[in-house]
């Protein structure tokens, strides 16, 4: 994963722009199902924000079912769901 920079002036907040990337990053498989994100830490240092902004960032993620928690032990990239599974709630 590459360094990416945050724009301060964009009109999406810098939390919605390191989901983008995260986002654009699983889509083209480059954090594959299964394999950790990088730490809220690490994600800290790549754009240079707040803890509380990777913090937000990665909630998006799991908000969206891209990705799941282990407390202790990080974030990962959760398996697509297909269509069916979305519409019948599992």
């Amino acid at each position: 994963m590459a360094a990416h920079e945050i724009d301060p002036r964009a009109p999406e907040p810098p939390y919605r722009q390191i989901a983008a990337d995260l986002i654009a990053e699983i889509g083209r498989g480059d954090l594959a199902p299964g394999r950790p994100l990088p730490s809220e830490k690490e994600l800290t240092e790549l754009y240079g924000v707040a803890r509380n902004t990777a913090r937000s960032a990665l909630a998006v993620l799991r908000e969206q079912g891209l990705v799941f928690t282990v407390p202790g032990r990080g974030t990962y990239v959760a398996e697509p769901v297909s269509g069916d599974q979305r519409q019948s709630g599992e």
